[in-house]
């Protein structure tokens, strides 16, 4: 970990770093494919998961289990490694926030966020055609369930807090770290298994945006703009007045790995 903390610094804001904006953009593109696909093979009345299993729990667990599992294949992946695997505006400004990332970067992050999602969804639709526009499946979007908005827009902010303070604490912690993209998996995996009925388990605007742009349903939108940041920004500002330490904005740092992150932080300390 010396290595990364004390490496020579370049200015981080002095070029853009394209091929980490294009991995961000294919990452959360490649998940709202897996997003996509598994909506089809367990919500489609005419798929031969979905009549196997008809308990919908059941159905949200399967479905939690592979998108977790799709979480940690990305964030473990060498593209993942590389870029940070945010492929969340929310995630991205919360670093911002902590000063773990650029400007420049982050806003690029984010406009390459929602591109990548809305990109992934399009391909799906291209794909899986009819099947994936039913309306037991509806391009995967993301809805207030019958509870309401309130209670969808608490879901979303609690599980985005819980989300990012255990991100802070793990990947900040020498002998966690590299535990840190199985914590999110896992979280995923139980917020799509318990949590989907309340508002339909996003915690991503980028992600909420990409289905909802297909399906042009733009139910309580604002819920998944709002929630999100809101929750992770908590849970940062937590973490900072607990005094809790604070090491990159990745979720896997493997060492052998370029990092834009580290060399942002690195410069802006010794300014």
């Amino acid at each position: 970990m010396a290595t990364v903390a004390t490496e020579r610094a370049r200015p981080a804001t002095a070029a853009w770093h394209w091929p980490e904006y294009f991995m961000e953009a294919a990452l959360l593109g490649v998940f709202m494919l897996s997003a996509c696909s598994f909506a089809v093979l367990l919500d489609h009345p005419a798929s031969p998961v979905y009549r196997a299993v008809p308990d919908p729990f059941l159905r949200r667990l399967l479905g939690g289990l592979a998108m977790g599992s799709t979480a940690i294949a990305l964030i473990y992946s060498p593209w993942g490694r590389r870029s940070g695997a945010h492929f969340n505006p929310a995630a991205t400004l919360t670093f911002l926030r902590l000063g773990r990332i650029a400007p420049r970067d982050a806003a690029a992050y984010g406009a390459a966020q929602f591109l990548g999602g809305v990109a992934g969804v399009l391909l799906a639709a291209q794909l899986l055609g009819p099947l994936l526009a039913h309306e037991r499946v509806r391009y995967a979007v993301t809805r207030p369930g019958p509870q309401g908005s309130a209670a969808a827009w608490t879901a979303e902010l609690g599980m985005t807090f819980l989300l990012f303070t255990v991100v802070l604490r793990v990947s900040s912690h020498p002998r966690l770290m590299r535990l840190t993209g199985l914590c999110v998996g896992a979280l995923v995996a139980a917020y799509i298994t318990l949590e989907a009925p309340l508002s339909g388990m996003s915690m991503n605007p980028a992600r909420t945006l990409a289905s909802a742009l297909p399906a042009g349903e733009w139910t309580a939108l604002w819920i998944y703009f709002t929630a999100p940041p809101l929750g992770m920004l908590a849970a940062a500002e937590l973490h900072l007045r607990l005094g809790g330490p604070l090491f990159c904005a990745k979720l896997d740092h493997a060492p052998e790995v370029p990092c834009i992150h580290c060399e942002y932080r690195t410069a802006t300390s010794r300014e």
